[in-house]
């Protein structure tokens, strides 16, 4: 079963509105870009017979940005990206779905956070 087409992500500060849509899709993930804010979604998914699966989320932003050293503008991508792996047997569909907002959870705590996170913080 594949996502919906496009994705369609309300805003939350500071991140706005985003709607991703499919720009390249096949058997293993697919490639969304929301062109208006320069954002970029992937999916990938794997498995192997034996040892398991893995999924990979990734976004990423391009943006025309000013270099502090030289006064020159070029295009600049940040990336952030999420995988998970699992054996082949022992994590049932909730299971890892509980691992992964574990983790999510986790960075959402007030004790850690996405500014303390970036921040160099651990």
């Amino acid at each position: 079963m594949a996502l919906p087409d496009p994705i369609a992500i309300v805003a939350a500060a500071p991140t706005p509105a985003l709607t991703f849509s499919v720009v390249k899709r096949d058997g293993i993930g697919s490639e969304r870009w929301d062109v208006a804010n320069g954002y970029q979604l992937a999916f990938n998914h794997s498995t192997n017979p034996g040892n398991g699966e893995r999924h990979y989320m990734k976004i990423s932003q391009t943006l025309n940005a000013t270099s502090p050293y030289t006064g020159l503008v070029s295009k600049q991508t940040a990336v952030v990206s999420i995988s998970a792996s699992f054996p082949a047997f022992g994590w049932d569909a909730a299971a890892k779905a509980a691992l992964v907002k574990a983790l999510t959870d986790t960075l959402a705590d007030s004790d850690v956070t996405i500014a303390k996170f970036v921040a160099f913080e651990s």
